[in-house]
Order: structure tokens, then C-alpha cells, then sequence
């Protein structure tokens, strides 16, 4: 069972007794589905953003219950079919129980285990924007400017793989006019042969 919030957006030409009925409609089937409520909270009448069906306004109802994941489809189905309500939308409430492995973030989990996780079909070790190699994250780091000279014939192919090369270290015939400027006035300190 998880706890998921219901917001309820009916039609405000709605009289009190159809209100409470079809607000009474939708905690039946909560609790036909085998969830529990644990709370309901009337907003009132209150303004839309923009129109809905020609209504400018539409009375709020906040629900939070305890039900099995596997319900909450037939629950919209019910809820899309039903003319009183305008909108809905479920949310999961954040569980502050034990977080499992599979919860956590692909930082928090050691690179071991990253690895193993990646060998299965369908994963991949590391999200997309991820940086953890510390080469890599320093040079995302540091403006192109700033990035230290490196020459060719101090990396060898095999050392570096093409998925880790990052814009900052591209060949010095593809700098920018700043930077040739910059490089023209400071002396190199380099031996010519290296």
C-alpha cells in the first residue's frame, strides 16, 4: 500500500447535496478498491487559471488515502467518466520509511555495484549528465579559457576512450580568436621538442 493525494476540481454549478454526494462516489471507490482514507479536505469555490468546460471556477477537494499502486488506473477511469469532475490528479506522497537500493540515487550507490547493475539488460550504470570520472568533472568545470594546453603527443589513443573526451580538450586549430590572442602574448614555457 502506498499513500497517494487525490485533488478533485468539481463543477461549481454543483448544488451542496450533489457535491457531497459525488465527493462521497469517489471515497466509495477508494474504499471498494481496497484503500483507506485518511483524510478529506474541502478548499471551497475557487478561480481557475483558465477556462474548463466555459467554467471560470470549480470547488477543490483534497483527498489523501493508502491504496495498492495497482487500483489507482481503474480509480482514474472512474473519475474521468464522472461529469461532475472537471479535473483530477493523483500524486504519490513521499514514503519516509526505509529507502531499498533500487530507490536511491545512482550517486549514492557504490561504482561496484553501478557496474553490476549496468551488466544487466536494459540498465545503464550512469545516468546521462552524470559526471563522477574526476577528469571529466574538472573539465566540464573549467571555461574553455581557463582549460590547461595539452599536446597531442602526450596522450596515446589507448588511454582514452572517445565517450570521456570533453569539448575543452579538442585540437589547438579549433580555438577560439580569444584564446589565439591570449596564447600569442604569454611566452611558452614548453621545450620546443616536447
Amino acid at each position: 500500500m502506498r499513500r497517494y493525494e487525490l485533488m478533485l476540481l468539481f463543477r461549481p454549478d454543483l448544488e451542496d447535496d450533489k457535491l457531497q454526494s459525488a465527493v462521497e462516489k469517489v471515497t466509495r471507490a477508494i474504499v471498494n478498491a481496497g484503500g483507506a482514507l485518511t483524510k478529506v479536505s474541502p478548499w471551497g469555490k475557487r478561480r481557475l487559471a483558465y477556462d474548463i468546460q466555459h467554467f471560470r471556477e470549480a470547488s477543490y477537494f483534497l483527498l489523501h488515502f493508502d491504496i495498492a499502486p495497482s487500483q489507482i488506473r481503474e480509480l482514474e477511469r472512474g473519475l474521468l467518466i464522472s461529469e461532475e469532475v472537471l479535473r483530477h490528479l493523483v500524486t504519490v506522497l513521499e514514503d519516509r520509511g526505509e529507502l531499498s537500493e533500487e530507490d536511491l540515487p545512482p550517486a549514492a550507490v557504490p561504482a561496484a555495484e553501478r557496474e553490476a547493475i549496468a551488466d544487466e539488460p536494459g540498465e545503464s550504470a550512469r545516468p546521462a549528465g552524470d559526471a563522477t570520472d574526476e577528469g571529466t568533472a574538472e573539465a566540464d568545470e573549467q571555461p574553455a579559457a581557463e582549460a590547461p594546453a595539452e599536446s597531442p603527443a602526450a596522450e596515446s589513443p589507448a588511454e582514452e576512450s572517445p565517450a570521456e573526451e570533453s569539448p575543452a580538450e579538442e585540437s589547438p586549430a579549433e580555438e577560439s580568436p580569444a584564446e589565439e590572442a591570449t596564447a600569442e602574448e604569454t611566452p611558452s614555457t614548453e621545450p620546443v621538442g616536447a
